[in-house]
């Protein structure tokens, strides 16, 4: 599977916040949320930092697909939920580092934070 094009890693890198559109569960009217972004320099990295009970990460998983804006770029994006545990804390790491102390990873000994349990891997779309 083809991953994203260099600029698309390379504007999740640097934007600080991006819209990510789903469409509702039930409506299926497109519905806006501005969230944070990371990347390891192959993949990109979202999350729900309130956990799986907000609306967006239940109409992106509902649907499979949705449309990333980073900056002026828009790309169609389907979603990979993060469920290995050292994997999301990774992540968190990621937006720890990019963002500063208001990320705060757990302990290997410790649950997942609901941001963790609400980690995506996007997935290019089409």
């Amino acid at each position: 599977m083809a991953g994203f094009p260099e600029d698309v890693i390379a504007a999740a890198a640097v934007e600080r916040e991006v819209t990510l559109t789903t469409r509702g569960r039930v409506t299926g009217k497109p519905s806006n949320v501005t969230i944070w972004v990371s990347t390891d320099g192959r993949s990109i990295f979202i999350r729900s930092g309130a956990g799986l009970g907000r609306h967006w990460p239940q109409n992106f998983l509902k649907h499979g697909e949705a449309t990333l804006r980073l900056g002026k770029r828009s790309v169609r994006v389907k979603p990979r939920h993060v469920i290995d545990r050292d994997k999301a804390r990774a992540v968190s790491q990621m937006l720890r580092d990019k963002y500063g102390d208001y990320v705060k990873p757990s302990k290997r000994d410790e649950p997942l934070t609901p941001g963790e349990q609400a980690t995506f891997e996007l997935i290019p779309a089409g």
